[in-house]
């Protein structure tokens, strides 16, 4: 199978998974605070993948320093995507953090551009610009509910920090992506993560080690989903994807997670599933499908061109 079709059914599959992170949070906030909810499921990855990694790192002859880039892109972009995300949200509405999130592609489309030298192309417009109109017919509701006014300044802008950090960080993994193995990326990252989140875990939740035994099966489900599927799989497969497509079209693709979103919340939590959102989840899947078809030909084509150029002397 082609690498250019394999990464983006694999990427079709990671937002997928996303989606559902969604309904996952949900079956766990009766009983779990939002620091838990984020810190279990990644020290959980982390421990899985510790002997595979460390087996690897003694073979691959790598030493400590070949790993402290993960510090850097964990401390400012994984950590402030997660922690400032729930802070933001915190002190602003869930609407206002629905919309402002769907400027995450434009933001790693930026950094993609400043760092790894990437450009936005024809499809890549037409694409965006459907899309856009999709994830807003999908979003109606919260565009509707919006409130951008002072009183939810901080909380905007915590939220449009965490996005910075978000962009940032796959970008920065995009770059490093041909010198690390997926499970690398996944492990050290977790692993710096971690070990930053314990002690907000400590101070704002402690009370939640001593409340697993009392977790209903909807807790356990929503646990054991963010682990095993959201922190352990789909992030695996994403740095998979990520090797072989540029942090452009990984980003424009995120805009599925709207279209998968919709009816994993209507099978699930029993949520309205109106015709306008089918109209925009159907807009956001055919501009994927532009990006997975049209722009990977144009690339190819871009690529075959440069081959066929003569060597200059």
């Amino acid at each position: 199978m082609n690498k250019s079709i394999q990464s983006w059914a694999i990427l079709f599959f990671c937002n997928l998974i996303w989606a559902f992170h969604f309904t996952s949070i949900k079956l766990t906030q009766d009983q779990v605070g939002p620091y838990f909810t984020v810190w279990a499921p990644m020290l959980l990855a982390t421990i899985f993948l510790a002997p595979f990694v460390i087996r690897d790192f003694r073979k691959g002859g790598k030493k400590l320093k070949d790993i402290l880039i993960f510090v850097q892109l964990a401390a400012l972009g994984a950590f402030p995507s997660q922690v400032l995300m729930t802070w933001g949200t915190q002190y602003s509405l869930a609407s206002n953090a629905a919309i402002l999130v769907m400027t995450l592609p434009v933001i790693t489309a930026v950094f993609a551009f400043l760092i790894l030298k990437e450009k936005m192309n024809t499809a890549r417009w037409i694409s965006f610009a459907i899309a856009i109109i999709g994830v807003a017919l999908c979003s109606t509701d919260d565009i509707k509910r919006v409130d951008l006014s002072s009183r939810y300044a901080l909380g905007n802008g915590l939220i449009f920090l965490a996005i910075l950090g978000n962009a940032y960080y796959n970008v920065g993994c995009k770059k490093v992506s041909s010198q690390y193995t997926e499970m690398e990326m996944v492990f050290y990252t977790y692993l710096v993560m971690s070990i930053l989140l314990t002690p907000l875990v400590l101070y704002y939740e402690p009370e939640m080690f001593s409340k697993i035994p009392a977790f209903t099966t909807n807790t356990w489900i929503g646990m054991i989903s963010l682990t095993l599927f959201h922190n352990f799989l789909s992030m695996l497969l994403f740095f998979k994807a990520l090797k072989n497509l540029d942090a452009t079209q990984v980003a424009l693709s995120n805009y599925l997670i709207t279209f998968m979103g919709l009816p994993i919340a209507a099978i699930w939590l029993g949520e309205t599933l109106n015709q306008q959102a089918i109209i925009g989840g159907v807009l956001v899947l055919v501009s994927t499908l532009i990006l997975s078809i049209v722009d990977s030909k144009v690339q190819q084509k871009k690529v075959a061109n440069i081959n066929q150029e003569p060597a200059k002397l």
